[in-house]
C-alpha cells in the first residue's frame, strides 16, 4: 500500500481525491496549506506528494524547490495552470510530473502510481544489517530484533547514509552536501531536529545501544553494536542518551 500527501486548498478537490484513492488502496494524508505540508513532508514516510501550485501560505513551486533540496520524493503537481510557462516551471523546480485541471482520477492515480514505480525502481537501495539492527530502504524504516519504527523521508535518507559509512564521522555540513547535495547554509538547526528524530526512534526500539553518535562540534557517525569499542566516542563526546517518554 502507497502512502501519499494531497495538498489542494479546495476542499471539494481534496475531499474527492482523497476518496478516489483510499477505494484504490493507498493510505491518504490531506492538508490546505504549504507550511503544514513541509511539516508532514518532514515526518512522514511518503510514497509521493500531489501538489497544488496556489496555496494559503505559501506557493507550490516553492515548496517543491525547498524539497527537492532534501529529498528525490516524488512530486506531481496538480493545478489549474495550464499554460506552457506554468507546466515547465512545475518541472524545471523539481516535480516529477503536471496534471492539469480539470482531469481524470483514474489517469491521475496511473501517473502517481508510475512515478512511485519509477523511483524505485530508479535508486533500489539495498537493506543495511548489523547483528539484530537492520535499516530497510523499501519501507523508509528500521528494526531490531521483533521490533521496528519508520522513519521520514527527510530521516531515513540521514539514517542511511551514516550507516553505509559506519563509524565514519560526518561534519554537518558533509550530510548536507552528501545528502541533499546542497550547501548547508542556515540549515544546520534543520539537521540537528532531523537528528534529534532519528536518535529518539532507534531509541525507541533499540534503548540499549546508541546507533547515531555525536562528536562535540565535529559531527556525527554511526556506530554498530558489535563495532562500538573500536569507534565509539569517548564519555566526554558522546551525547546524552534520550530518555524515553513514561
Amino acid at each position: 500500500m502507497y502512502k501519499i500527501l494531497l495538498v489542494d486548498d479546495d476542499p471539494i478537490i481534496l475531499e474527492n481525491n482523497q476518496t478516489f484513492f483510499r477505494s484504490m488502496g493507498y493510505e491518504v494524508i490531506c492538508t490546505k496549506t504549504a507550511e503544514t505540508a513541509e511539516e508532514i513532508i518532514l515526518s512522514n514516510a511518503l510514497d509521493c506528494v500531489i501538489l497544488d501550485v496556489d496555496l494559503p501560505g505559501g506557493n507550490g513551486f516553492e515548496l517543491c524547490e525547498k524539497i527537492r533540496t532534501k529529498t528525490g520524493l516524488p512530486i506531481v503537481f496538480l493545478s489549474g495552470y495550464t499554460e506552457e510557462e506554468s507546466r515547465v516551471r512545475g518541472l524545471s523546480v523539481g516535480g516529477d510530473d503536471y496534471v492539469c485541471k480539470p482531469y481524470s482520477l483514474t489517469e491521475l492515480e496511473l501517473r502517481v502510481r508510475a512515478r512511485i514505480r519509477a523511483g524505485r525502481a530508479a535508486q533500489p537501495p539495498k537493506s543495511l544489517t548489523y547483528g539484530t539492527f537492520s535499516i530497510h530502504p523499501s519501507s523508509c524504516s528500521a528494526s531490531c530484533g521483533s521490533r521496528s519504527v519508520d522513519f521520514s523521508s527527510y530521516e531515513f535518507e540521514v539514517l542511511y547514509f551514516l550507516a553505509k559509512h559506519p563509524g565514519e564521522l560526518f561534519t554537518p555540513e558533509q550530510i548536507y552536501d552528501s545528502v541533499w547535495k546542497a550547501p548547508m547554509n542556515k540549515g544546520q538547526k534543520s539537521l540537528q531536529v532531523i537528528m534529534g528524530r532519528i536518535r529518539r526512534k532507534l531509541y525507541d526500539i533499540c534503548p540499549d545501544h546508541d546507533y547515531i553518535q555525536t562528536k562535540r562540534y565535529k559531527g556525527y557517525l554511526f556506530v554498530p553494536l558489535e563495532t562500538k569499542k573500536q569507534t565509539a566516542p569517548n564519555a566526554a563526546d558522546k551525547t546524552t542518551m534520550p530518555t524515553k517518554s513514561p
